[in-house]
């Protein structure tokens, strides 16, 4: 692809604003042109329309493709809509950025990629944290020898947004009625970024809770990973406790990435810290801009999908890639029902139906 590929965008909710001020950038650089817009609430596609300049919008997005020929549709709408949205993707033959979750079960996702492999489209899960920098200067650390031998990693996670009565209600209303929650829309962020910093993972096991009486999925809980290269992973968290940040959803939470030279140390305000075994701890500089969302992280997956389409390259978290992350999640809930360790044999790429 030489010229400039030709974007439209699905949805204009609180999300949306992120990607869509995200294209804004990346059109302003001359990578993309932002052509398009499909929302079905008449008020926020107009509103979205004027902010960011996009000249084409209608309330669906078979109306929108009738008037514009896209090179990328990006879908950031709620789960449930994403499998009809991607068959529409698939009909046109235009590849497409899904954000997660993929689809409300892991068999309507299977489903979903089964639709994008028969249409040979391409089919890119949104998943963004593991473009957040901090992950990004953590595996430059373990890549250089820095951490020496790594042996684990823990989040503490505490956006503190998940309290009362109106919990949600302001931001993502849909996260109330979420059977499944907290691993389905969030712990698999970090499934997906642990996996970025230590390859294949082994073993779940997972307890669950659900401390907030008005929502209908857990909202807090303890997930172990066991890798195969050798580390752990450790994910605590909870959606109602914060922890010292101005913006508590910028990591999410504090981490401690430790190995046999050391612990680096994230803070909630995207700061890294790093003490030798036996020393001081003292800050690691890197560079980060803290624009956006999570360090700018979607405005970096999204630069990642051009820049890899232009160049002839494959975007990484492809919809058969992605499945395995939904087979961690599944085996998560698993052994929280069942009270124990579940095997993720490295042969396994499908969540078992």
């Amino acid at each position: 692809m030489t010229r400039k590929p030709v974007v439209v965008v699905v949805g204009a909710g609180y999300f949306a604003g992120f990607h869509l001020e995200a294209w804004h950038r990346l059109q302003g650089e001359g990578r993309v042109l932002l052509a398009g817009l499909a929302e079905r609430d008449p008020a926020r596609r107009d509103a979205a329309a004027r902010q960011w300049r996009i000249p084409a919008t209608a309330a669906d997005l078979e109306a929108l493709l009738a008037a514009v020929q896209p090179d990328l549709i990006d879908i950031v709408t709620p789960p449930a809509t994403h499998r009809e949205l991607v068959e529409v993707a698939g009909s046109a033959g235009i590849d497409c950025i899904c954000q997660k979750p993929l689809a409300p079960t892991a068999a309507e996702a299977v489903a979903i990629v089964a639709t994008a492999a028969r249409a040979g489209i391409r089919l890119i899960v949104h998943e963004n944290f593991r473009w957040m920098p901090w992950y990004g200067e953590m595996r430059r650390c373990l890549d250089s020898g820095l951490i020496g031998q790594p042996h684990s990693i823990a989040v503490r996670m505490r956006p503190g947004d998940g309290q009362g009565a109106d919990a949600y209600l302001a931001r993502q209303p849909y996260f109330r009625e979420m059977p499944r929650f907290w691993i389905h829309e969030t712990a698999i962020h970090f499934i997906d970024a642990f996996r970025f910093l230590f390859g294949e993972i082994t073993a779940v096991s997972a307890r669950l809770r659900r401390l907030n009486p008005v929502i209908a999925g857990e909202d807090a809980g303890y997930i172990v990973l066991e890798f195969d290269a050798g580390p752990t992973a450790l994910i605590d968290g909870n959606r109602l406790n914060d922890h010292p940040a101005e913006d508590t959803r910028l990591t999410m939470g504090e981490h401690w990435l430790e190995g046999s030279n050391g612990v680096l140390r994230l803070d909630g305000c995207g700061r890294l810290f790093w003490k030798p075994h036996g020393k001081p701890e003292s800050g690691h500089h890197y560079a980060w801009a803290a624009r956006g969302f999570g360090g700018d992280c979607v405005y970096r997956q999204q630069r990642h999908v051009i820049d890899a389409l232009q160049t002839g390259q494959e975007p990484v978290n492809q919809g058969r890639d992605y499945l395995r992350n939904i087979a961690i999640e599944e085996a998560a809930y698993r052994s929280h029902a069942e009270g124990r360790r579940i095997p993720t044999p490295l042969q396994q790429d499908e969540p078992a139906m």
